[in-house]
């Protein structure tokens, strides 16, 4: 296989765009097509201050790389979760996590759960009962409110995640098939910033995982190779081993099916009823958006832990 811009000898084949690059041309392109995703979307503008939410592993550290590459104002944000599982996961995520930053001499803000709430996440999943047996429900709740507190306390404008195609592809999957109304109207490449939350945006979302894993290897950005210990038999895994059966099939599949509903969606397939937008009121201990008159979910959540240790 050879490279489709200069005929060398090709490092990535892409068979869904029917695309060969070598090493050099596929550095060159990841960037440009991110660029073009960052303004056909209106993610952000030059001027503003990127937050990059980054976990040590290969789409959020080649999403901050990317961003520095381009020219952007961006910094990351490490959120230590105290998981171990054996092979101590949240030690090594933010080991490489600094290490990326130090030898590219760029910002990186890091909090530890357990020394800020008290508690490691699996910790406060034990005493909060949430979820089924795993800490998924807790560890989300906690990192997306952390990551909206750090963008708001530290006057960024926007927060990126490297959310990739097959995270995208899985989640609407999952989606449709319960017809979960209103996730799949939340679910979209940008979430407008309201009073008291960041907008928080996917740049990395039309690209598939083992471009993103491409793409670290050739640029030699050392990530940690393992899942997180409680990812293991995930009802999301499942769903990505399914569309990845139907992509080697067919290829192609996947992106045409998170295209297509992006275009159902600007076209009013999921517009939001006046009637079903939630009441959102300032959380009187966190200040963040709940639906509640009382603590938001995880200020309840770390007050009951308080109570428990007391």
């Amino acid at each position: 296989m050879k490279c489709k811009k200069c005929g060398a000898k090709a490092s990535v084949n892409m068979r869904q765009h029917k695309l060969a690059l070598c090493k050099e041309h596929y550095l060159e392109w990841v960037p440009e097509q991110t660029e073009r995703f960052i303004k056909k979307y209106g993610m952000f503008r030059r001027e503003e201050k990127i937050l990059v939410a980054v976990s040590g592993g290969k789409d959020s550290l080649s999403l901050w790389d990317i961003l520095h590459r381009l020219g952007y104002q961006a910094d990351g944000m490490y959120i230590g979760l105290g998981i171990n599982g054996g092979i101590g996961y949240s030690d090594e995520s933010h080991r490489l996590s600094e290490k990326f930053a130090s030898e590219n001499g760029l910002r990186l803000l890091v909090v530890d759960v357990a020394q800020e709430y008290g508690h490691t996440i699996p910790m406060l999943a034990d005493i909060s009962h949430r979820g089924q047996d795993k800490p998924c429900s807790v560890c989300g709740l906690a990192k997306r409110h952390i990551m909206n507190r750090i963008a708001r306390d530290f006057g960024y404008d926007v927060l990126a995640t490297g959310h990739n195609l097959d995270d995208e592809a899985a989640v609407l999957f999952a989606n449709t098939l319960q017809w979960s109304g209103s996730y799949l109207m939340r679910q979209s490449p940008v979430l407008p910033g309201t009073p008291g939350l960041a907008r928080k945006v996917k740049p990395l979302c039309r690209f598939y995982e083992r471009e993103m894993a491409a793409y670290a290897l050739l640029r030699g950005i050392e990530y940690i190779y393992e899942e997180c210990p409680f990812a293991v038999g995930s009802t999301s895994i499942y769903y990505k081993e399914l569309l990845n059966r139907l992509e080697t099939d067919k290829p192609g599949s996947k992106l045409n099916f998170y295209l297509r509903f992006l275009e159902a969606r600007e076209t009013g397939l999921f517009a939001t009823p006046v009637e079903s937008v939630p009441n959102l009121h300032p959380c009187p201990n966190c200040g963040q958006p709940t639906t509640t008159d009382d603590f938001c979910s995880f200020c309840r959540m770390i007050e009951k832990a308080k109570m428990v240790s007391a």
